[in-house]
């Protein structure tokens, strides 16, 4: 071989090389390109999301202020926007058990309610109570959300925040913090709404065994105009009732884009009269996944 010949061997070489490295390059660079394009997507589903979670919220916030006297006691709709729906389940948080103000009775058999025995029960309403002083009072942690507000001094007494601090009561069981979850709320007064109370709620309350709350939720439905008719159905025990405005409610938002992406959320907002902002958030929690799709799919995690 000549020395010219070699020359264009190594030409030859190095050309098929820089040939190689480009093509490499340029796959790499698709795939970047790829991926960067899913995280966008990604994030654009995510705000889009957020925006229906908001709207859910804003609807929320508009069936607390319209005038009328429905009872906000599972009340459901849907909101369908461009770019998706969010359904909207709301819960008058007064026709719950306050943990922070409730008697100590009605505390206690809302524990044997759940099967915490009496003695026990007793206890540990006591242990509750004692907890309760002026000192205590605190912010509950609001998730985060971008609507959140600091709160006029009014809704800021709550001897509890969370029904999580149950736990550092002596003799509180965690399985009894998991029971009486759906019973209880510390945005609440010292009595329960009788207009929107659930069944579980009514059952709890002293005196009141479960046939006798079954009365009195049909008797609510067939007279819901008439509280105290109802609320005479449960005897010694309508002394822990009282009609009161429905302010706080919990919100249970899920929200679906048109190409299937969900999200979710749990939400206590505030509607108070007079205010600055027209609805202030108490609690956000978001969701991770949502079982029921509105279009009828099932939404998956994301």
């Amino acid at each position: 071989m000549t020395h010219s010949d070699s020359r264009r061997g190594m030409v030859l070489v190095t050309v098929l090389w820089s040939i190689s490295l480009l093509s490499a390059l340029a796959m790499a660079a698709s795939v970047t390109f790829r991926g960067f394009a899913g995280v966008m997507a990604v994030e654009r589903d995510q705000v889009q999301a957020e925006a229906l979670l908001t709207a859910g919220l804003e609807t929320a916030a508009g069936i607390v202020q319209t005038p009328g006297d429905v009872p906000l006691s599972e009340v459901e709709t849907t909101a369908t926007l461009g770019t998706g729906a969010v359904r909207v389940r709301l819960n008058d948080e007064g026709g719950r058990i306050d943990i922070g103000k409730a008697p100590v009775e009605v505390l206690a058999s809302m524990l044997r309610s759940i099967g915490a025995p009496e003695g026990a029960a007793g206890t540990v309403a006591r242990r509750i109570v004692e907890r309760r002083s002026p000192g205590s009072a605190a912010n509950p942690d609001n998730g985060g959300h971008p609507s959140s507000q600091a709160l006029p001094p009014s809704t800021t007494n709550q001897p509890f925040a969370d029904l999580g601090q149950l736990h550092s009561v002596p003799g509180m069981e965690p399985e009894w913090i998991e029971a009486i979850a759906p019973l209880t709320t510390v945005f609440g007064d010292s009595t329960v709404n009788p207009l929107t109370a659930p069944l579980v709620v009514i059952a709890a309350l002293p005196g009141v065994d479960a046939q006798r709350a079954a009365e009195f939720i049909k008797a609510r439905r067939n007279s819901l105009s008439n509280p105290d008719r109802f609320g005479r159905l449960l005897g010694p025990a309508q002394q822990y009732l009282a009609v009161k405005s429905q302010r706080v409610v919990s919100v249970d938002l899920t929200a679906e884009l048109m190409s299937g992406y969900a999200a979710a959320a749990h939400a206590v907002i505030v509607v108070l009269p007079q205010d600055s902002q027209p609805y202030r958030v108490l609690i956000w929690t978001p969701i991770p996944y949502a079982k029921a799709s509105i279009w009828g799919s099932p939404m998956t995690q994301r």
